[in-house]
């Protein structure tokens, strides 16, 4: 592990002290102002962090009132192509692979090094913990420049949602390596899905600047602020969401975890610094 410049140092101790939720809350309203400020802010991230308009599904800058309508903007229809199959998983978002591999005993590689359990990430349910105590993972991280809505990499039916409060770490790779159970820690999001594949959840790990998490089916979920587990049953009302269907978004970056049961298979690609992209073949499952 590379030793952190004095300036990854400055940082990290600022992210252990400062208020992660009022700095996110100003965030939040700033990045929903509107104004003449909002053209020149968004020229700036577009060319500070190299993002591709000519996805989008309107390019000119102008077109956004805000400059959370152009964090959270579409792309083209047909840019992103699903993977095609009953027994295939598609990729969930646009991003890198931070992790990949086998949940071992119910631990779950953060970095080199590091570890924590699918328990914390899950909220402390051991029901649900237990169905990926020895399954499969893929920990996808967001950068600023990528697409940050995020699509259903199969055909499922959500059952439960689990909101975890917690802090609000940066999710860079280097505050990854070095605070212990980073993504045990900072607040999420659990979605649980029934599958061809079998349980499948989509865990959405808010971080430090990111202002909101929603769901197609619910809306905003964060903020606001809470301070215990809030769950939502579905099970009774069968929410069907189909491959590469959008299932919610980050407004602004951050982390996505698959958990699958151990036959699901990663192809071998998808490893720690792989690039990937919504729809892209990520893993496939016995019929």
């Amino acid at each position: 592990m590379a030793e952190l410049t004095r300036q990854q140092k400055f940082l990290l101790f600022l992210f252990k002290v400062m208020p992660h939720h009022a700095v996110s809350r100003v965030v939040y309203l700033v990045t929903r102002l509107r104004g003449p400020h909002v053209g020149p802010l968004i020229r700036w991230f577009v060319d500070r962090y190299g993002v591709d308009m000519n996805e989008a599904d309107e390019p000119e800058i102008d077109y956004y009132q805000t400059f959370n309508e152009f964090f959270t903007r579409p792309l083209k229809y047909g840019s992103r192509p699903i993977a095609p199959g009953d027994n295939t998983l598609a990729c969930p978002c646009d991003g890198s692979v931070s992790q990949a591999g086998a949940v071992r005993g119910g631990a779950i590689l953060q970095a080199k090094g590091r570890a924590y359990s699918a328990l914390e990430l899950l909220g402390g349910d051991q029901a649900m913990a237990a169905e990926f105590a020895n399954g499969r993972f893929a920990t996808l991280y967001l950068a600023p420049h990528d697409y940050h809505r995020l699509h259903m990499p199969l055909a499922a039916n959500l059952v439960r949602m689990i909101h975890v409060p917690g802090r609000l770490f940066s999710v860079a790779d280097w505050t990854v390596a070095e605070i212990p159970r980073l993504f045990a820690r900072n607040e999420r999001l659990v979605c649980y899905f029934e599958t061809a594949a079998g349980p499948l959840a989509m865990v959405l790990v808010g971080a430090i600047n990111v202002s909101a998490i929603e769901t197609v089916w619910t809306g905003l979920v964060v903020p606001p602020r809470a301070k215990k587990i809030n769950e939502y049953d579905f099970s009774h009302t069968r929410k069907e969401i189909d491959k590469g269907d959008e299932m919610g978004r980050f407004n602004m970056g951050s982390t996505v975890i698959l958990l699958t049961r151990d036959h699901v298979e990663w192809l071998p690609h998808i490893k720690a610094g792989a690039r990937v992209k919504v729809g892209q073949l990520i893993g496939h499952f016995p019929t």
